[in-house]
């Protein structure tokens, strides 16, 4: 690079050129993908927020409705295998409100977006005890969720 002086004794680069018009453009269209980029991490952040909020909800969904089984006496309807399935329809979540078809949950509630299920299996795994499974579900998304939770519950004699 050759440098020359003008008439005010100012020193300048002859051959020195800025930036083109091609080269600005290339930039801004770099910069633009990285904050595109940026913002569709940004949208599925939130999203993954949402379902882990959800999934939170439901599982304390679950844990309370489990504290609310043990609380209640051993012959309660609520703590009942209504529709005698055992130990084989703990994981049942259809509902038609007929104790006698099984393959349905022993019992229902809604809260909210949530449906609470539970089912009973009495003397599982040993005589004496229930085993009580809570099963909370939901939609988001279009796409079904679940939570379930199992405690055993001991009869006091």
């Amino acid at each position: 690079m050759e440098l020359s002086k003008n008439k005010e004794n100012r020193v300048y680069a002859k051959d020195c050129k800025g930036f083109s018009l091609l080269e600005a453009l290339v930039g801004i269209a770099i910069l633009s993908i990285g904050i595109l980029a940026i913002a569709s991490m940004q949208a599925a952040a939130s999203r993954s927020n949402v379902i882990a909020d959800t999934r939170t909800r439901a599982a304390t969904l679950a844990a309370d409705r489990i504290e609310k089984l043990v609380t209640l006496s051993w012959s309660d309807p609520l703590l009942a295998d209504a529709d005698g399935d055992g130990q084989l329809g703990l994981s049942d979540t259809e509902f038609d409100n007929d104790p006698s078809t099984q393959g349905d949950a022993d019992n229902r509630v809604t809260n909210g977006a949530y449906t609470i299920y539970w089912n009973v299996a009495d003397n599982f795994p040993i005589t004496n005890t229930k085993t009580v499974r809570v099963i909370v579900t939901w939609q988001l998304y279009g796409i079904q969720g679940s939570v379930s939770m199992e405690r055993v519950i001991p009869r006091i004699i």
